[in-house]
């Protein structure tokens, strides 16, 4: 009877185990994933053939509505094109005493005069980083009626690490302050030309921080500072700022990558100025007829 009943208490732990072992509560599902703000499929419209062929910076045009300027990197001369959202080359403007030894962002924003727009030239390219100086070219808007700008800020600046290839720089329209964003670092790295940056001596740049990730070819900020794109060859990541965050830590935040569709050699992005969409616009490889000037809606 002693062995039956150990037996038959065994199997009613056993059982009791198992039973508690089969309520265990379900893992908790995954998190949804986050709702991206723009759209995955742009609106492309074709531009003529030939017309831009090695658009490297983009930026919507805050006097001339319905148009965006374009620059070209090097090889080309310091001349701005003003495209229309339908793809027309309406404009070509000379940027005299200028030089494109390698222009590769375009941005607009707030400047040393209140109340007017700026548009900076990121003379910042450095394929084999050779130079050990870079330049900003500053100057107000033109309106489309003009074919030269005749006077400029030349704002020269340096790394205090050495050389850099950069492609993608920004404004932040409340402090003027310039950020620089590098490409063929391992990671890359974030500098910035604090306001007011000097026209007359080399600035120091300052290391601000580094990306997650590496192979930065353009970058946009928001009119109202609040949301900012970076864009690889095959990505566009994105932030949002929170109510007084510095850009320092927010883009040491981890990004939000949206939806977007690879372009043959994609380098240019920038905000519409209403904020309602964000524009991308390629370079040509020399097997592609043309390209597309592409449009992401917000939700």
């Amino acid at each position: 009877m002693k062995i039956i009943f150990r037996l038959l208490l065994c199997v009613f732990i056993f059982s009791g185990c198992q039973k508690s072992v089969d309520k265990l509560p379900d893992p908790p599902p995954p998190p949804p994933p986050p709702v991206l703000p723009f759209n995955e499929t742009p609106v492309s419209v074709a531009i003529t053939p030939g017309a831009i062929n090695e658009a490297s910076g983009i930026a919507d045009s805050k006097t001339n509505l319905g148009s965006l300027w374009v620059e070209q990197d090097k090889g080309h001369p310091a001349d701005l094109y003003l495209l229309s959202y339908t793809g027309a080359v309406q404009k070509q403007v000379h940027i005299k005493g200028a030089q494109n030894r390698d222009w590769e962002d375009l941005a607009i924003g707030a400047g040393p005069i209140a109340g007017k727009d700026y548009i900076y030239i990121a003379e910042t390219g450095d394929n084999s980083q050779q130079y050990t100086d870079y330049t900003i070219y500053r100057f107000e808007e033109p309106l489309a009626s003009a074919d030269t700008v005749f006077n400029f800020d030349k704002i020269s600046f340096q790394y205090p690490d050495g050389s850099h290839d950069a492609e993608a720089i920004f404004t932040d329209n409340a402090t003027k302050d310039i950020y620089i964003v590098t490409k063929r670092d391992a990671k890359s790295k974030i500098y910035k030309l604090p306001y007011p940056q000097s026209t007359s001596a080399v600035n120091m740049a300052n290391a601000t921080g580094e990306l997650s990730f590496t192979g930065a070819t353009g970058a946009a900020i928001s009119t109202d500072g609040t949301e900012i794109l970076i864009k690889t060859y095959l990505n566009v990541f994105y932030w949002k700022r929170q109510a007084g965050e510095t850009i320092e830590v927010l883009l040491q935040k981890p990004p939000l990558t949206l939806g977007y569709i690879p372009e043959p050699q994609g380098e240019a992005i920038c905000f519409k100025k209403d904020n309602s969409s964000f524009f991308t616009l390629s370079e040509k490889p020399s097997l592609v007829p043309s390209v597309s000037l592409n449009e992401y809606m917000r939700k």
